[in-house]
């Protein structure tokens, strides 16, 4: 008996493709019930302003072998037998070793993705043409154990203050969870521990006017009830959800642009694979423009030499990077102690 298949005809610049959809009724959120069908349905409907966010990078594909319940995977290069509209680009991972990375440049790719069972996109802050040179800065504002969104919100209009303090226009979007991610276009001029280290020196400047509500610590035993600005988020390869990417949790929720006016009354789960395209439809997209003006991360850079100076150099990377210069013992300090 032949699988259920249908094709989804997809406009885009190069004219109307056909992508084979299998499985269309396969339930991917089974607690609201929208299936693979309607998947590829938003993603066609949101394409203009997924792909100005996401397009043209290198791009992660988390991808489900079931329902957002189940196991997923994240694929990387692409695989055999993708269309001839699907690219890569060779990038160069913290381990030195390089390999191509998936590029997505039209709506049919975006389909294909989700055909090929992605349910969340995962862009670098890199552009494809330079992908070891970020025009875009991102923090990850993360919230504790004993925070509340209201918290994560307050934090983020500070940071906004304090990159504008820096010479920097920011933008932000739920992350589709309790967070939020804060954006700011800047020019693709420096590698990304350059940026990683502008992104310490914004978070340290944040963490001295909230000292009691937002931190920097790594270790998660010295965070306490405080909003942690994750600083590591702006390494390479090390990625968020992407601006309107869809979420695997129950209710189907999008990682949604908002606009700063309009944060202090949003509820993150009203933003949904159900609800964003009119959402779109009716107010537009609050991140067409985010790219009109890129800032320069200079200020931030003499932050942190500054800070330097005073003794606050280098914070722990992630376990899966080599050891690099500067950086502290990658320990937890409970563990430190008991060493003594």
């Amino acid at each position: 008996m032949a699988s259920e298949a249908m094709i989804l005809d997809v406009d885009g610049p190069e004219g109307v493709r056909p992508v084979r959809v299998s499985s269309p009724s396969r339930v991917l959120w089974p607690d609201v019930g929208l299936t693979k069908l309607d998947l590829a349905r938003y993603l066609v409907e949101v394409a203009p302003a997924f792909l100005r966010a996401n397009g043209n990078r290198p791009v992660s594909l988390q991808r489900f072998g079931a329902d957002v319940d189940g196991e997923f995977f994240f694929s990387k290069n692409p695989p055999k037998g993708a269309p001839d509209y699907v690219r890569s680009v060779t990038v160069t991972y913290p381990s030195g070793r390089s390999h191509p990375q998936l590029v997505l440049d039209e709506p049919a790719s975006v389909v294909w993705a989700a055909q090929m069972n992605t349910v969340v996109f995962h862009p670098w802050a890199s552009r494809a043409a330079e992908p070891d040179l970020p025009d875009e800065l991102r923090i990850d504002l993360d919230p504790q154990p004993g925070t509340t969104f209201a918290d994560v919100v307050a934090a983020a209009h500070e940071l906004r203050a304090v990159l504008a303090h820096a010479g920097l226009a920011c933008f932000v979007k739920t992350s589709g969870n309790r967070g939020l991610h804060i954006f700011a276009p800047i020019e693709p001029a420096h590698e990304f521990l350059d940026v990683r280290r502008a992104v310490i020196a914004a978070a340290r400047e944040l963490e001295r006017r909230m000292p009691d509500r937002v931190t920097t610590a790594w270790w998660k035993e010295e965070r306490g009830e405080r909003i942690f600005v994750d600083y590591n988020q702006a390494n390479r390869d090390r990625t968020m959800a992407g601006a309107y990417s869809p979420r695997a949790l129950p209710h189907a929720p999008v990682s949604c642009p908002v606009t700063w006016e309009e944060l202090s009354g949003v509820d993150p789960a009203s933003f949904t694979v159900a609800t964003v395209p009119q959402r779109l439809r009716t107010i537009g997209d609050p991140w067409e423009h985010m790219h009109d003006a890129p800032g320069s991360i200079d200020v931030l850079h003499s932050w942190w030499e500054r800070d330097a100076e005073q003794g606050l150099g280098e914070l722990p990377f992630p376990p899966d990077f080599p050891k690099m210069p500067g950086e502290p013992m990658r320990v937890q300090p409970s563990r430190a102690r008991n060493r003594d």
